[in-house]
């Protein structure tokens, strides 16, 4: 009896994975066993200082990790990190321009300095495709993309099983892919794409419509407390109730962000596309006709073969990738415990 209670112990004493889903509004983070199961989640708002004392949050959130997998009898093996932004795979310098200060920033350094346990850093979009192929709506596939549509637009792009991250990491910032002819002021800033087609270009023409077609938008017409709700929540409404104008609009961000899946498609044939981000809460809207447009500006073959799906992990999609990443950079090393 106690034999076998031994062997219980030593076959399950294999530790727990940390993961870190750092953004520019909030941390999440997460314990995962080697499977893929997740065992405890937090969330806390990010410091907007940041610099300095961002770091010092992600240390707290590896040290409460650390405490919880005591809890539950087990030690915290490696940490997994995320980050809105680029990690320079040479010097460990990261960009994330949505966290104050974090720019040409030694944030692999600092960790080191405080955390001591591997850490893996990695840019949010290698986060997505990691998380979705491993436990989401890819699972198993090698030849994926994971395109994020929220304030911005970037992609995790995986071929024949590698994530490619390009010389400085800057692989999958198709934001700044080239949808017009006709150049504008504000493309130096963001890019074309996520000018033109992001969850953020969405909630600014939205709100430029309302402000144009007070008529149609008034709030004394709408029920409901109209005042609560966004620009972008309000033209869907309306364009749900088949408004012409708001319709419009709607279908303008769709040819965008169509085209955009169309060029990912033409360029790396992958097996699946997965979508994800906040403006696919509103995927009545948005996801079966993009799923139709592409097909009109892609390679004919590469789209016949492609499947287009929903992100099957949300919001959770970049935890689960990290967990991943640690895994992949220590293979077979967690369970015998050689770090």
């Amino acid at each position: 009896m106690n034999t076998a209670r031994s062997k219980t112990r030593s076959k399950n004493n294999q530790g727990y994975i940390g993961a870190i889903d750092v953004g520019g509004t909030k941390m999440a983070s997460a314990l995962f066993t080697e499977n893929g199961r997740s065992v405890f989640r937090s969330r806390v708002i990010t410091h907007e200082a940041g610099g300095r004392e961002a770091v010092e949050q992600i240390v707290s959130l590896h040290f409460q990790l650390e405490a919880e997998a005591r809890k539950r009898g087990q030690a915290l093996m490696a940490m997994g990190l995320c980050v809105p932004g680029v990690v320079n795979p040479r010097t460990g310098l990261v960009w994330a321009p949505n966290i104050k200060g974090w720019k040409d920033f030694p944030l692999v350094k600092s960790l080191k300095k405080e955390i001591p346990k591997p850490v893996s850093v990695i840019s949010d979009r290698t986060a997505y495709v990691l998380g979705e192929v491993w436990k989401g709506a890819a699972c198993g596939q090698k030849n994926v993309i994971y395109l994020a549509v929220g304030t911005g637009i970037g992609a995790g792009i995986m071929a024949d099983g590698q994530v490619i991250h390009g010389e400085g990491d800057l692989a999958g910032a198709v934001g700044w892919m080239a949808l017009n002819r006709e150049f504008k002021e504000e493309y130096l800033k963001l890019g074309c794409f996520e000018w033109e087609g992001s969850g953020g270009a969405f909630a600014r023409k939205a709100q430029a419509l309302i402000e144009s077609h007070p008529e149609i938008f008034s709030k004394k017409k709408n029920t409901g407390n109209e005042a609560e709700k966004s620009a972008v929540e309000r033209v869907c409404e309306e364009a749900r109730k088949g408004q012409p104008i708001a319709l419009k609009l709607i279908e303008e961000i769709q040819d965008y962000l169509a085209m955009g899946v169309a060029n990912l498609v033409s360029i790396f044939n992958p097996e699946v596309v997965v979508l994800g981000g906040g403006l696919f809460q509103s995927a009545d809207l948005f996801f079966e006709p993009i799923k139709k447009k592409f097909k009109l500006w892609a390679q004919p073959l590469a789209s016949k073969t492609v499947k287009i799906v929903l992100s099957a992990l949300g919001q959770d999609a970049a935890l689960y990738g990290c967990a991943r990443a640690v895994l992949e950079k220590n293979k077979g090393r967690i369970s015998k415990r050689q770090f």
